[in-house]
């Protein structure tokens, strides 16, 4: 039976056809080259981690590619890496020259490399390069010329090559490699085993082997082309670019589809064949790849093809819904019109037209396979396609032509011809066709004919008409300089009857750039700000109320509508459409943009050809853009964020998150970083690799933002001057469909400052409270200082007062004591006064006495004697004046404080004229008045005075008159 299966296929191979061609629609191919990723061009192994991130191999070290972002890492020898293999794990397996070991990343997002060259003893340490790596499970297997290590269990042991290990690959669980002198082999149960038993296989020169039909395996070889290897017999396989195999080496072949495979060569490029061994498509460097010498490729996990060059990395966007189509690769032309007439192709170019067979089966359009055709007599400019009354009509910069048959019959050549426009739109048979020409318009009649008998040019009418439109038998036109035109025609419809320019004096944002289309069955002008429709009340122009909600105020150059009702348009040299059938969560369309799809050149309008939702045709300068509408709005393309890299700013650059992340951990340790390291640099991207144009991207930092912010392409963001505190950076992703992707975060904590911590604060606490206590106690003092001014002041004027008082005292003392000293002084004179009263009596006493006397003696009446003698007794006692001294001593004790009875109580032994002696001295009288006062002479008073100052017990140095003055204070 399996010998019957053998031979089938091999009778299959042998009679296939050869001579198949590639499909028109080409997928963009976008390069990188060494100045993109700042390292050599030789690229020789391609892989992507389960984050999407790319792991290439290099020959200055381990590229990484995340969408926007390269980086390189490089061996500690510097080595080139040849190979590159994941686990499970997320350890990438890199060799180099003398040197294996893998990448990991470390806690802080950065790839680390681990060397495995400790397991391998020290005498094999040199050899030579790693040209391939296998991860089969726990098992990693790594090639050299002369070597296989298998690392197991941490282990490393060794599979020498007979003649030299030439590949190494593994298929359906089994390892395969090629010996230089044995060939194909197999590892089974620790030995190698021949894989083939019916023709030898060491000279075949074997480059991969790829899977192919259950336990069937498509074997490439160098130069031999391909083989099938069935249950160990290997057939050759034939192929439609067999010649060019065999006259080519076969470098890499990858299955890329159930039904395809990509074959890799060394000077012809990329090959896409099917299971059969026909050419599906060719990349080369006309299709725009940098050059042909593929020397290994990639399938992603989007189905994109990632191409290893020996100058570079190209990456064929094989999955796309988006597709390339050149009717004409040599030049290169600009296309202007596109339609499907009779089941032909055409466009019309900015050099002719091209046309093409579809197959009624394919209903993508550019799976059609062939090669475009030049329709004869077309040369030049051409402006628009339309079919009318089953026949196909082209505008031209020559004029209007028939094309047929592969021809171009000239209808009217006068002046070139822009747009067709029947005027019976819903008819199936059309009579009166306009032409919009470079001068004016064109009347085509056909009187039920298929083809026009008469071509007139309309009266009154000179401007050129690019741009018609009708409604209600109102013609509408648009010149981009002069303004919007209203035109009646008259009943033959040879005249312009009645002709209204509408401009920005008839409510128009501009005079130019206004373009005329009829869209759901309204006629709208498409302008600088938005779309405008005509009032007829005001006979104005006015933004339209029912395109506002889809174009607000934008550029709008031209309008379209498709068969599902949905509205293409062009804003801004950008491809968009207004969908209806997948309205938006608000809304009841959504807008979604093409940003990948270059439009038409400024000075042009655009054109885009909806033949349905399989077939949306866009003219660009670049040829021909086709988009299948319905798979692209339903590719299951996972759009997923990755934060590339955190960057703190000051106090200098700092990287402290590198990108990549532990298999399976889904966010970064929280990060803590000192009070210095307060703003960041983030950088992010999308997993989504050629639609990076597409996507959006929209951020928050939690902690310091309340909302997100608003959609932008930018993949960077800084955040300066933050507070202490934590923070959660979250990025999000939308692409144009506007499919968000889940938010990834990165959580960082900025500490506090050393006098910003919790022992900082407490430390502030006992310092407050210590200068509150401090404050506290140079308050109670200040009070006490103050309570002490204030005693002080209060002593101040209290002693003040009392100052006053005693100054006032002293006053009132001195005015008593000078009214006393007055009243002593009165006193004292009237002492004086009565002693000079009783000092002048005395004397007169005395001197009556002595006259008596001396009268009796001269008289000599001696009888009279007797009679005298009473009144020489009263003299005598007048002149002893008794009672005159106590009135005295009493007068004199009021004036001088009882002066006289306390000298007596202090000296009890002065007699009564001791003390009038002391109060005639007190008095300050002289000796002589004291002698008259005391009827003793002055030698008595002299003897009284000695006596008194001996009673008094005093010092002859001892004034007595001092004595008694102080000796009664």
């Amino acid at each position: 039976m399996h010998r019957v299966l053998i031979f089938l296929l091999l009778f299959i191979c042998l009679h296939q056809h050869a001579g198949a061609q590639h499909t028109i629609g080409l997928p963009d191919i976008i390069n990188y080259n060494s100045l993109d990723f700042r390292a050599s061009a030789g690229i020789n192994c391609i892989r992507q981690g389960k984050n999407g991130i790319l792991y290439i191999s290099n020959n200055d070290g381990l590229l990484t590619f995340n969408g926007r972002y390269w980086k390189l890492h490089r061996l500690p020898n510097k080595a080139e890496v040849r190979s590159v293999a994941l686990d499970t794990s997320g350890r990438i397996y890199v060799g180099g020259h003398d040197e294996i070991g893998y990448f990991f990343p470390a806690d802080n997002g950065t790839l680390e490399y681990h060397s495995l060259k400790h397991l391998i003893p020290p005498v094999d340490h040199q050899f030579a390069d790693i040209w391939d790596i296998i991860v089969s499970g726990d098992v990693v297997y790594f090639r050299t010329i002369e070597s296989i290590f298998e690392l197991r269990n941490n282990k490393i042991t060794f599979f020498d090559a007979p003649g030299g290990w030439l590949m190494m690959t593994w298929v359906n669980h089994r390892l395969y490699t090629t010996d230089r002198s044995m060939g194909l082999l197999t590892l089974n149960n620790g030995n190698w085993e021949p894989a083939c038993h019916n023709i030898p296989t060491e000279g075949l020169r074997i480059r991969s082997i790829t899977p192919y039909h259950g336990d069937t395996l498509l074997v490439a070889s160098l130069s031999s082309g391909l083989f099938l290897l069935y249950n160990h017999l290997l057939i050759p396989h034939k192929t439609s670019i067999d010649p060019i195999l065999f006259n080519d080496r076969i470098n890499c072949t990858q299955q890329i589809t159930d039904n395809q495979y990509a074959i890799g060569t060394t000077g012809n490029g990329l090959f896409i064949v099917d299971e059969q061994g026909r050419l599906f498509q060719h990349f080369s460097r006309s299709e725009g790849l940098q050059n042909n010498n593929i020397l290994s490729m990639f399938t992603d996990n989007d189905r994109n093809l990632w191409l290893g060059l020996e100058n570079g990395i190209d990456l064929v966007n094989y999955s796309t819904s988006l597709r390339h189509i050149y009717p004409d690769k040599s030049s290169q032309v600009s296309g202007s019109a596109i339609t499907v007439f009779n089941q032909q192709l055409y466009v019309g170019t900015s050099n002719g037209l091209f046309t093409l067979p579809v197959n009624p089966e394919e209903k993508d359009m550019s799976a059609n396979s062939g090669t475009f055709t030049e329709v004869k007599n077309t040369k030049g400019q051409v402006w628009s396609l339309q079919e009318v009354n089953h026949q196909l009509l082209m505008g031209h910069q020559d004029g209007t032509f028939l094309i047929s048959n592969g021809n171009a019959t000239p209808l009217a050549n006068k002046q070139g011809t822009w747009s067709f426009l029947p005027l019976q739109p819903d008819a199936t048979s059309q009579q009166q066709v306009l032409a919009g020409a470079y001068t004016g318009i064109m009347l085509l009649n056909y009187n039920n004919s298929q083809q026009p008998e008469q071509i007139v040019k309309l009266d009154s009418l000179y401007e050129s008409m690019r741009f018609l439109a009708s409604d209600h038998g109102i013609i509408w036109g648009s010149h981009p300089y002069r303004g919007v035109f209203r035109m009646e025609l008259s009943a033959d419809k040879k005249t312009v009857v009645h002709k209204t320019i509408l401009t920005q004096k008839d409510g128009l944002p501009a005079g130019t750039n206004n373009f005329v289309y009829k869209v759901k069955n309204r006629i709208a002008v498409a302008t600088e700000k938005g779309v405008y429709e005509y009032n007829a009340a005001s006979g104005k122009m006015q933004p339209s109320a029912y395109f506002k909600p889809f174009f607000k105020e934008m550029p709008v150059r031209y309008l379209t509508e498709d068969k599902e009702g949905n509205i293409w348009f062009v804003s801004n040299q950008l491809i968009g459409v207004v969908d209806f059938n997948h309205p938006a969560d608000s809304s009841y369309f959504s807008l979604i943009w093409f940003p990948a799809l270059p439009a038409q050149a400024s000075t042009s309008p655009g054109y885009i050809y909806p033949y349905d939702k399989e077939n949306i045709f866009i003219c660009s300068g670049k040829g021909i853009y086709h988009i299948n509408y319905q798979q692209y709005m339903n590719a299951s393309t996972h759009l997923g964020v990755l934060i590339s890299s955190v960057t703190a700013l000051s106090p200098k650059d700092s990287l402290i998150f590198g990108g990549y992340l532990k298999t399976g951990a889904e966010a970064v340790p929280l990060v803590r970083l000192p009070k210095r390291w307060n703003s960041f640099h983030f950088e992010y991207t999308a997993n989504v690799y050629p639609q990076k144009d597409n996507i959006e991207f929209s951020c928050k930092l939690i902690g310091l933002d309340q909302d997100w912010s608003d959609w932008s392409q930018r993949t960077e963001k800084d955040y300066t001057n933050l507070s202490c505190g934590t923070y959660t950076f979250t990025v999000r992703a939308r692409n144009n469909t506007g499919n968000i992707s889940e938010a990834v975060s990165y959580t960082f904590e900025v500490l506090p400052a050393w006098y910003q911590t919790g022992w900082a604060y407490a430390l502030y606490l006992m310092a407050a409270g210590s200068l509150l206590f401090w404050l506290l106690q140079q308050h109670k003092k200040r009070l006490r200082h103050m309570q002490d001014q204030h005693d002080a002041a209060q002593k101040q004027l209290h002693y003040l007062h009392q100052l006053e008082l005693y100054k006032n005292e002293k006053e009132l003392i001195s005015l008593q004591h000078d009214k006393l000293t007055s009243e002593v002084h009165l006193k004292n004179k009237e002492l004086a006064t009565i002693t000079m009263h009783m000092v002048n009596r005395g004397k007169l006493v005395s001197r009556i006495r002595e006259e008596l006397s001396l009268l009796l003696k001269k008289t000599g009446l001696t009888g009279a004697a007797s009679d005298f003698k009473p009144i020489l007794r009263l003299l005598e006692d007048a002149e002893k004046g008794d009672n005159d001294w106590e009135q005295f001593a009493a007068h004199f004790d009021e004036v001088h404080h009882n002066f006289l009875s306390n000298l007596k109580k202090k000296y009890p032994v002065l007699t009564a004229t001791d003390l009038k002696l002391c109060a005639y001295l007190k008095l300050n009288l002289s000796s002589k008045e004291i002698a008259q006062l005391m009827s003793i002479s002055v030698k008595g008073v002299e003897i009284a005075r000695y006596r008194l100052r001996k009673k008094l017990q005093l010092d002859t140095e001892v004034n007595l008159f001092d004595f008694l003055i102080k000796v009664t204070e």
